[in-house]
């Protein structure tokens, strides 16, 4: 993944940190290997914003911030993961990963009908927890292991291309060099 694209659309560590809500965090946000874009560290942050995203709780992005400081991976792209649920893809990614969890568990589905309401959820919410916890947790880890196996090829492919033009142009350049030695 070229390092030039991933900088132009992150925003850089001083903007974040003169953030008024982030102030706590200060030292936390001062680790340099939180904002580096290498492979291990983009890479890992896929890792974590990808399974924090199928996870059905509150207050996702500070999830995936926190494991990001811990695990020292990169903050701004694994938070920014995290938007793959928002409102609109919330419903149908939940539902798979229910009725995934259903089935890995040998479980009958036991809604017919999703209202989205309080009442609804509490008194639905023993039947359908454990296939929608189990589900989500099948479908983030997969996710993200998947998006991290795919991070790190796309990273790798991009730096074996950008090593074989470095090499063309030296070939190109050595060969000129003869031509013009040659004269």
């Amino acid at each position: 993944m070229p390092k030039e694209f991933l900088r132009k659309y992150l925003p850089n560590p001083k903007q974040i940190r003169e953030l008024r809500a982030l102030r706590p965090l200060g030292k936390w946000l001062q680790e340099p290997e939180l904002w580096h874009l290498h492979r291990r560290s983009v890479s890992g942050a896929v890792f974590i914003g990808m399974f924090v995203a199928f996870m059905p709780i509150p207050f996702q992005m500070v999830v995936a911030a926190s494991l990001a400081v811990f695990s020292r991976c990169n903050l701004p792209i694994s938070v920014a993961l995290v938007w793959i649920t928002n409102p609109i893809t919330i419903p149908p990614m939940f539902y798979f990963a229910y009725r995934l969890g259903a089935w890995l568990l040998g479980k009958q589905t036991a809604v017919d009908a999703i209202t989205l309401n309080w009442e609804w959820l509490s008194n639905n919410a023993s039947a359908i927890g454990y296939p929608l916890l189990f589900g989500c947790l099948v479908c983030g880890w997969v996710s993200g292991v998947t998006a991290m196996v795919l991070s790190r090829i796309v990273w790798r492919w991009h730096v074996i291309k950008r090593w074989r033009a470095r090499r063309e142009r030296r070939r190109l350049h050595k060969s000129g060099d003869s031509l013009k030695t040659a004269k």
